[in-house]
């Protein structure tokens, strides 16, 4: 099955309680959606494969570590996940990003695929799936679905709030994708809210509430 960290880093635990606070202003929600994406991206990336090479300081030759080359994608599912984008890349310039929109379809209530831009040599890359919550875990499960089509076998997947039920989904359909989370609410309510959550992620990220 899918390993599951939970963040229990002080700094994105602050930054989280402030987020989740409904009198938070629309531009310090986005701030803060950016800055937690940036500090959980530390931990996304640890396992990236490093070479030593040698390099002069001023003062003497010294070995160092570098990034081996390793690509790296990140994919935003629409439209919340934009939000996360820019602190990642900022922490990874030479990342390609793609973006994934799906909307539920109301008869099946399956996610359907409306907008789907991927760097061309997606399959290459290892590929970091970014959405501010994770509820049904239906959206996510069904963006990794769409990726591992395209050719993608490197995946991962990164929320900032997630909730058992959607744990559990992607866990059963995507048992080799690893979930990141800042925080594992207690469970959905009956409109598929995250309990106690913080609302509509995208609403709040875009002041369209």
């Amino acid at each position: 099955m899918s390993n599951v960290l939970v963040f229990d880093h002080p700094l994105i635990q602050h930054k989280l309680s402030i987020l989740r606070d409904k009198n938070t202003s629309v531009k310090e929600f986005r701030e803060l959606i950016s800055e937690i994406a940036m500090l959980m991206c530390f931990e996304a990336t640890r396992d990236l494969p490093v070479k030593e090479i040698e390099i002069e300081t001023p003062v003497a030759t010294a070995k160092v570590k570098r990034l081996s080359g390793k690509k790296l994608a990140i994919v935003p599912i629409l439209r919340a996940g934009l939000g996360m984008v820019d602190g990642m890349v900022a922490m990874i310039p030479s990342c390609k990003v793609g973006h994934i929109g799906l909307y539920r379809d109301p008869e099946t209530l399956e996610p359907v695929e409306y907008y789907c831009k991927l760097p061309a040599d997606i399959a290459e890359r290892d590929v970091i799936v970014v959405d501010p919550m994770l509820a049904t875990g239906g959206s996510a499960a069904a963006a990794v679905t769409f990726l591992k089509k395209r050719g993608c076998r490197h995946i991962k997947l990164m929320c900032i709030i997630g909730a058992p039920e959607g744990v559990a989904v992607v866990q059963e359909k995507h048992p080799d994708v690893d979930i990141y989370l800042a925080a594992l609410d207690d469970h959905l309510n009956e409109h598929g809210y995250i309990v106690p959550g913080l609302g509509d992620a995208g609403d709040r990220i875009f002041g369209t509430r």
